[in-house]
């Protein structure tokens, strides 16, 4: 059996390293995707009509989400998380050196739960899910951001071409994303309420295929798959992965075109003082007088 049909799909300690050489050479220059996802956070959090009093962010990286939701009125005390303990040292609030996989929170202790670009790279994302919805509040909220199944399309379908023409195979090299639909029936299975998934879709250009690869690098994003190729990879094969992404997905002017696709999910511990769906049948009112109409009843065949 190979280590990923046991289960491990990611690398996470290779990740941890990636993300903390990541973070030394840029400096957190590379985080324009976390920016938009914590100002995303800010805004559903700054309408939401209640005070979370103890909060956690999971997977922090440079800590971009934390610092921005601490900002908000509404927004008592937030631990943040970080399995590279380099990351973790500069942490501008308490931190705690964890994994995603395996979280040191009690049950019931936190009111709100965030979590940023994080979990597409998670082994086991029901058994997270399951470690968040012990450690929220009833009425406690989680808040997650992934990227979704559409991200770097381009990129994925010019390293098939390329690898199919030059070496007869294909090796994984960008990370497999998560479904939208998916997602939502996995907050319903973890016990969570009232769940929603959206997308944002972002379009971001780039001078060459060559720097695009070059800044998930510096991002800490490259192939992080624990069944990834351990040869370097050939010069015609990075070439023709190349052309075929210019040939694909050039624009006018040159540039290349590369899609993020933020899946955010929302969703409740059930409590309650939450609306709840009605029951079948306990409808007082009908839907022809609504909508002005006269009702028919249909026969057996279907026909009036």
């Amino acid at each position: 059996m190979t280590t990923a049909a046991a289960g491990r799909i990611f690398d996470r300690e290779l990740l941890a390293r990636r993300r903390e050489r990541a973070w030394a050479a840029s400096q957190g220059g590379q985080s324009f995707l976390l920016e938009r996802v914590a100002d995303d956070f800010a805004e559903r959090l700054s309408i939401v009509r209640r005070t979370f009093d103890r909060a956690a962010s999971i997977g922090s990286f440079d800590g971009t989400i934390a610092r921005r939701l601490r900002t908000l009125p509404n927004v008592g005390f937030m631990v943040e998380t970080e399995a590279a303990p380099r990351l973790a040292a500069i942490a501008d609030g308490p931190m705690i050196v964890a994994d995603d996989e395996l979280l040191p929170f009690a049950d019931q202790s936190l009111d709100l739960v965030v979590s940023g670009l994080s979990w597409q790279l998670v082994n086991d994302v029901p058994g997270t899910l399951a470690q968040i919805r012990r450690a929220l509040k009833p009425d406690g909220l989680l808040l997650a951001a992934l990227l979704g199944g559409e991200t770097l399309k381009e990129l994925r379908d010019a390293w098939v071409v390329a690898e199919s023409e030059t070496t007869g195979g294909v090796s994984p090299r960008v990370a497999p994303f998560a479904d939208l639909r998916e997602l939502g029936a996995l907050l319903q299975r973890s016990g969570f309420s009232l769940p929603v998934a959206d997308l944002d879709v972002v379009t971001v250009a780039y001078a060459s295929p060559l720097a695009l690869m070059r800044e998930l690098k510096a991002m800490g994003a490259s192939n992080p798959l624990v069944e990834r190729s351990r040869s370097p990879v050939r010069r015609d094969t990075l070439a023709r992965a190349d052309m075929v992404y210019r040939e694909r997905h050039g624009r006018p002017d040159g540039r290349v075109t590369a899609t993020f696709e933020i899946v955010t999910l929302t969703a409740w511990v059930p409590h309650e003082s939450q609306q709840k769906p009605l029951r079948p049948g306990s409808a007082t009112a009908r839907l022809a007088d609504a909508l002005g109409t006269t009702e028919q009843r249909l026969g057996r065949d279907g026909g009036s």
